[in-house]
């Protein structure tokens, strides 16, 4: 008995350490997921009566979850940026006032099941929910359970900022004496990169049909543009309103207009997405009609990863150049004129890229504030020190809070505390605000149009003064500032081993541009020709790809290259080629599938039995056409042999795929059999000295031998 309990406390001994980690393991693991529908009202006012919240709690665990209850509760007026970041960040705050749980139908979930989420609680005097004064409050939505063999604790919960104007029941609040001068970018561009090439006079072709879903009624795209032609009743906030606009977005929907092929495992098939594409293009044109339009880089490129590029020893400048290039897109597809040199870029600008941008033409930037470094604190625009270039810093705390789980409601509050709305440390609020949303905002349409009718409210309470962003880029300079950006920047920009692999492409387009030549009678620029393999690389570089591969990111570039190069190559004989001598030429076909001329060189590669007998000329191949070229060889030996025939542009750039030659010959060429004669004339000259000279020494040595005798003899 006594070694059974020692066994049995042993195994318990070591069983349950384990089995008390698997249980804090598992319950480290989210449980619920809570979506939120509907907040109503987004920001309390004197006149407000209630508070709804609508929405779903679904079980996203392994176990059943039972004894569901939600309630809300209130903080403490904020009153730094600090306490705003931590509610954003869903970290804890000091509960004020909170109302009673109230329990969900159903009570219990087993896995993957959902239960809806359904609370209105009265705001003023008997109201739970207690606000003091006019401020920013942080609001949690806070879903309680019990997991099967666990007990009751906090499974989920939501944080919020809630802009409180008024007082519900009370007097109007005093306005901000005076309110900062607003204005709104309204970001339009692609998610991600979805082209995968467009060859000049091909068809247009896409990885797949997201784009055509974004730019479908209820699609993220159209969602963007009907929220801001909604907006357009409103005068203050239309006025206050600039579109930022991705040049490659517009031309990839205006090649869809003209119908593309959408890439599969198979092959491609016929895109969907025509009428969608169309419909939402002349949207789009409709909307930026006398309004405010700034450009992104094209395809939203990382600019400092395409600073790194190097074509041989040097930066390949024009890269950037047509990353910057996108308001004459912008124009000849959408008939308005941006902002004349104002970018909005995204990634990190290093002091290279921001010199290179100053030379590339543009004269303002607007960038986030905390890459700014300044002895003040950044409202208005400043000088880049050691630059012409000036900076409207956007506010990053609003950019923030527009970022994630409700980020129209956090974007909401944190613009009024922005704006001065009670409570802030001296130097928190500012005299100017530029907002900007995530350039890629996933909100959903009804939550855009809430938002920007918010805005509006701002206006219209005098929280914030709507003011066109060209009335903001006119001011003078409030200062300088320096370019500020720290590690954790560098590491999710764009890799070294993509800007390698984009510089090693980038080096074999030129080579290929470098051999083209305009054909008299197509007159196709070879600009034209490699544009779609130039703007393939600034797509590489593209944000939406950081963390992606270097193969996978520079794949649809080496595809265009591939696609052009292998239109120039030599034909494979259909049998086997008889020389007709051992000195016969070899005939080699070369066709170019190319709109302009190109010129080749020809190379023998694993030539064994065959060698060229003089350098192979050059030879220019018109556009769409052929030439027969005759490479002067020599056989060096009879019989049945293999050659490889491929071809280089002049530099060494390849071009197409090798051809392999099959080959027989019967004799040698002419230049072998003298060298064969040659060589056996001197083999016979070396031999025939070779036995000259020992029967000469046998000869001395003879001699030496009977010399000594005649003398011995001559003495007796």
């Amino acid at each position: 008995m006594k070694r059974l309990a020692a066994t049995v406390l042993s195994i318990l001994f070591l069983a349950l350490p384990a089995l008390f980690g698997a249980v804090a393991q598992a319950q480290e693991q989210p449980r619920l997921r809570v979506d939120l529908d509907q907040l109503n009202p987004r920001v309390i006012s004197t006149t407000s009566t209630s508070l709804t919240v609508t929405g779903r709690v679904t079980n996203i665990g392994d176990r059943p979850i039972s004894k569901l209850s939600v309630r809300l509760q209130q903080g403490t007026r904020l009153q730094s940026e600090q306490q705003i970041g931590d509610v954003l960040a869903g970290g804890k705050f000091k509960d004020q006032s909170a109302t009673e749980f109230v329990d969900l139908e159903p009570g219990a979930l087993e896995a993957g099941q959902s239960a809806t989420l359904n609370l209105i609680v009265p705001l003023g005097q008997p109201s739970k929910l207690q606000f003091s004064k006019p401020g920013v409050y942080p609001l949690l939505v806070n879903v309680n359970g019990t997991p099967e063999f666990g007990g009751p604790e906090r499974l989920a919960a939501v944080s919020l900022l809630m802009p409180v104007l008024g007082l519900p029941g009370k007097a109007p609040a005093a306005r901000p004496p005076s309110p900062p001068s607003t204005s709104l970018l309204w970001p339009i561009a692609n998610s991600t990169v979805h082209v995968v090439s467009s060859p000049l006079g091909g068809p247009l072709t896409l990885a797949d049909e997201r784009l055509a879903g974004e730019l479908s009624s209820g699609g993220r795209l159209d969602s963007l543009v009907t929220a801001a032609r909604v907006a357009e009743a409103d005068t203050k906030v239309s006025s206050s309103l600039c579109l930022a606009i991705d040049p490659d977005l517009v031309a990839t929907v205006d090649g869809m207009t003209r119908g593309y092929q959408v890439a599969t495992g198979g092959g491609s098939v016929p895109g969907r997405g025509v009428d969608a594409a169309k419909n939402w293009l002349g949207q789009l044109k409709a909307l930026v009609a006398g309004r405010c339009v700034v450009t992104l880089p094209f395809a939203d490129a990382d600019l400092t990863a395409l600073t790194k590029v190097r074509a041989g020893d040097a930066t390949d400048t024009a890269l950037l150049a047509g990353a910057l290039g996108g308001a004459v897109t912008i124009k000849n597809l959408l008939g308005i004129q941006p902002q004349d040199g104002v970018l909005w870029p995204g990634g990190v600008l290093d002091s290279q890229t921001v010199e290179a941008i100053g030379k590339a033409g543009v004269k303002t930037v607007l960038t986030d504030s905390g890459k700014l470094q300044s002895d003040s604190p950044l409202s208005g625009g400043v000088s880049i020190e050691g630059t012409d270039l000036r900076a409207q810093p956007i506010d990053a705390l609003i950019a923030s809070a527009l970022n994630g789980t409700g980020s129209t409601q956090n974007g909401l509050g944190a613009i009024a505390f922005r704006a001065g709305l009670g409570g802030q440390a001296p130097g928190q609020e500012r005299s100017r605000l530029l907002i900007a949303p995530p350039r890629h905002w996933n909100a959903s349409g009804p939550e855009l149009t809430t938002f920007l009718q918010r805005m509006g409210d701002f206006y219209t309470a005098g929280l914030a003064k709507s003011t066109p962003l060209s009335d903001l880029l006119g001011e003078s300079p409030s200062g300088t500032a320096s370019v500020n950006y720290d590690p954790r920047d560098l590491t999710a920009a764009t890799s070294g081993d993509v800007t390698a692999k984009m510089s090693q492409i980038d080096n074999e387009t030129l080579g290929l541009s470098s051999a083209m030549t305009m054909d008299a009678t197509k007159r196709v620029n070879p600009a034209d020709v490699i544009a779609p393999v130039r703007l393939a690389l600034i797509r590489a570089a593209s944000t939406s790809w950081l963390g992606a591969d270097a193969t996978t990111v520079t794949g649809n570039a080496r595809g265009d290259l591939e696609a052009i190069r292998s239109q120039v190559t030599v034909e494979r004989p259909k049998q086997t080629i008889a020389l007709a001598s051992g000195a016969s030429p070899l005939p080699a076909y070369i066709t170019n599938g190319l709109p302009v001329g190109i010129n080749v060189r020809t190379v023998l590669k694993n030539n064994v039995g065959l060698r060229p007998t003089e350098a192979v000329p050059e030879r220019t191949v018109p556009a769409n056409g052929a030439v027969n070229q005759l490479l002067p060889v020599e056989a060096l030996r009879a019989g049945r042999f293999s050659v490889d025939v491929s071809l280089t542009t002049p530099d060494g750039t390849k071009l197409g795929t090798d051809a392999r030659f099959e080959l027989t010959s019967t004799e040698y060429g002419a230049i072998t059999i003298i060298i064969t004669v040659t060589a056996a004339g001197a083999l016979l000259l070396l031999s025939s000295r070779r036995i000259y000279r020992r029967i000469k020494d046998s000869r001395a040595d003879r001699a030496n031998e009977t010399a000594p005798r005649v003398t011995e003899d001559a003495q007796v």
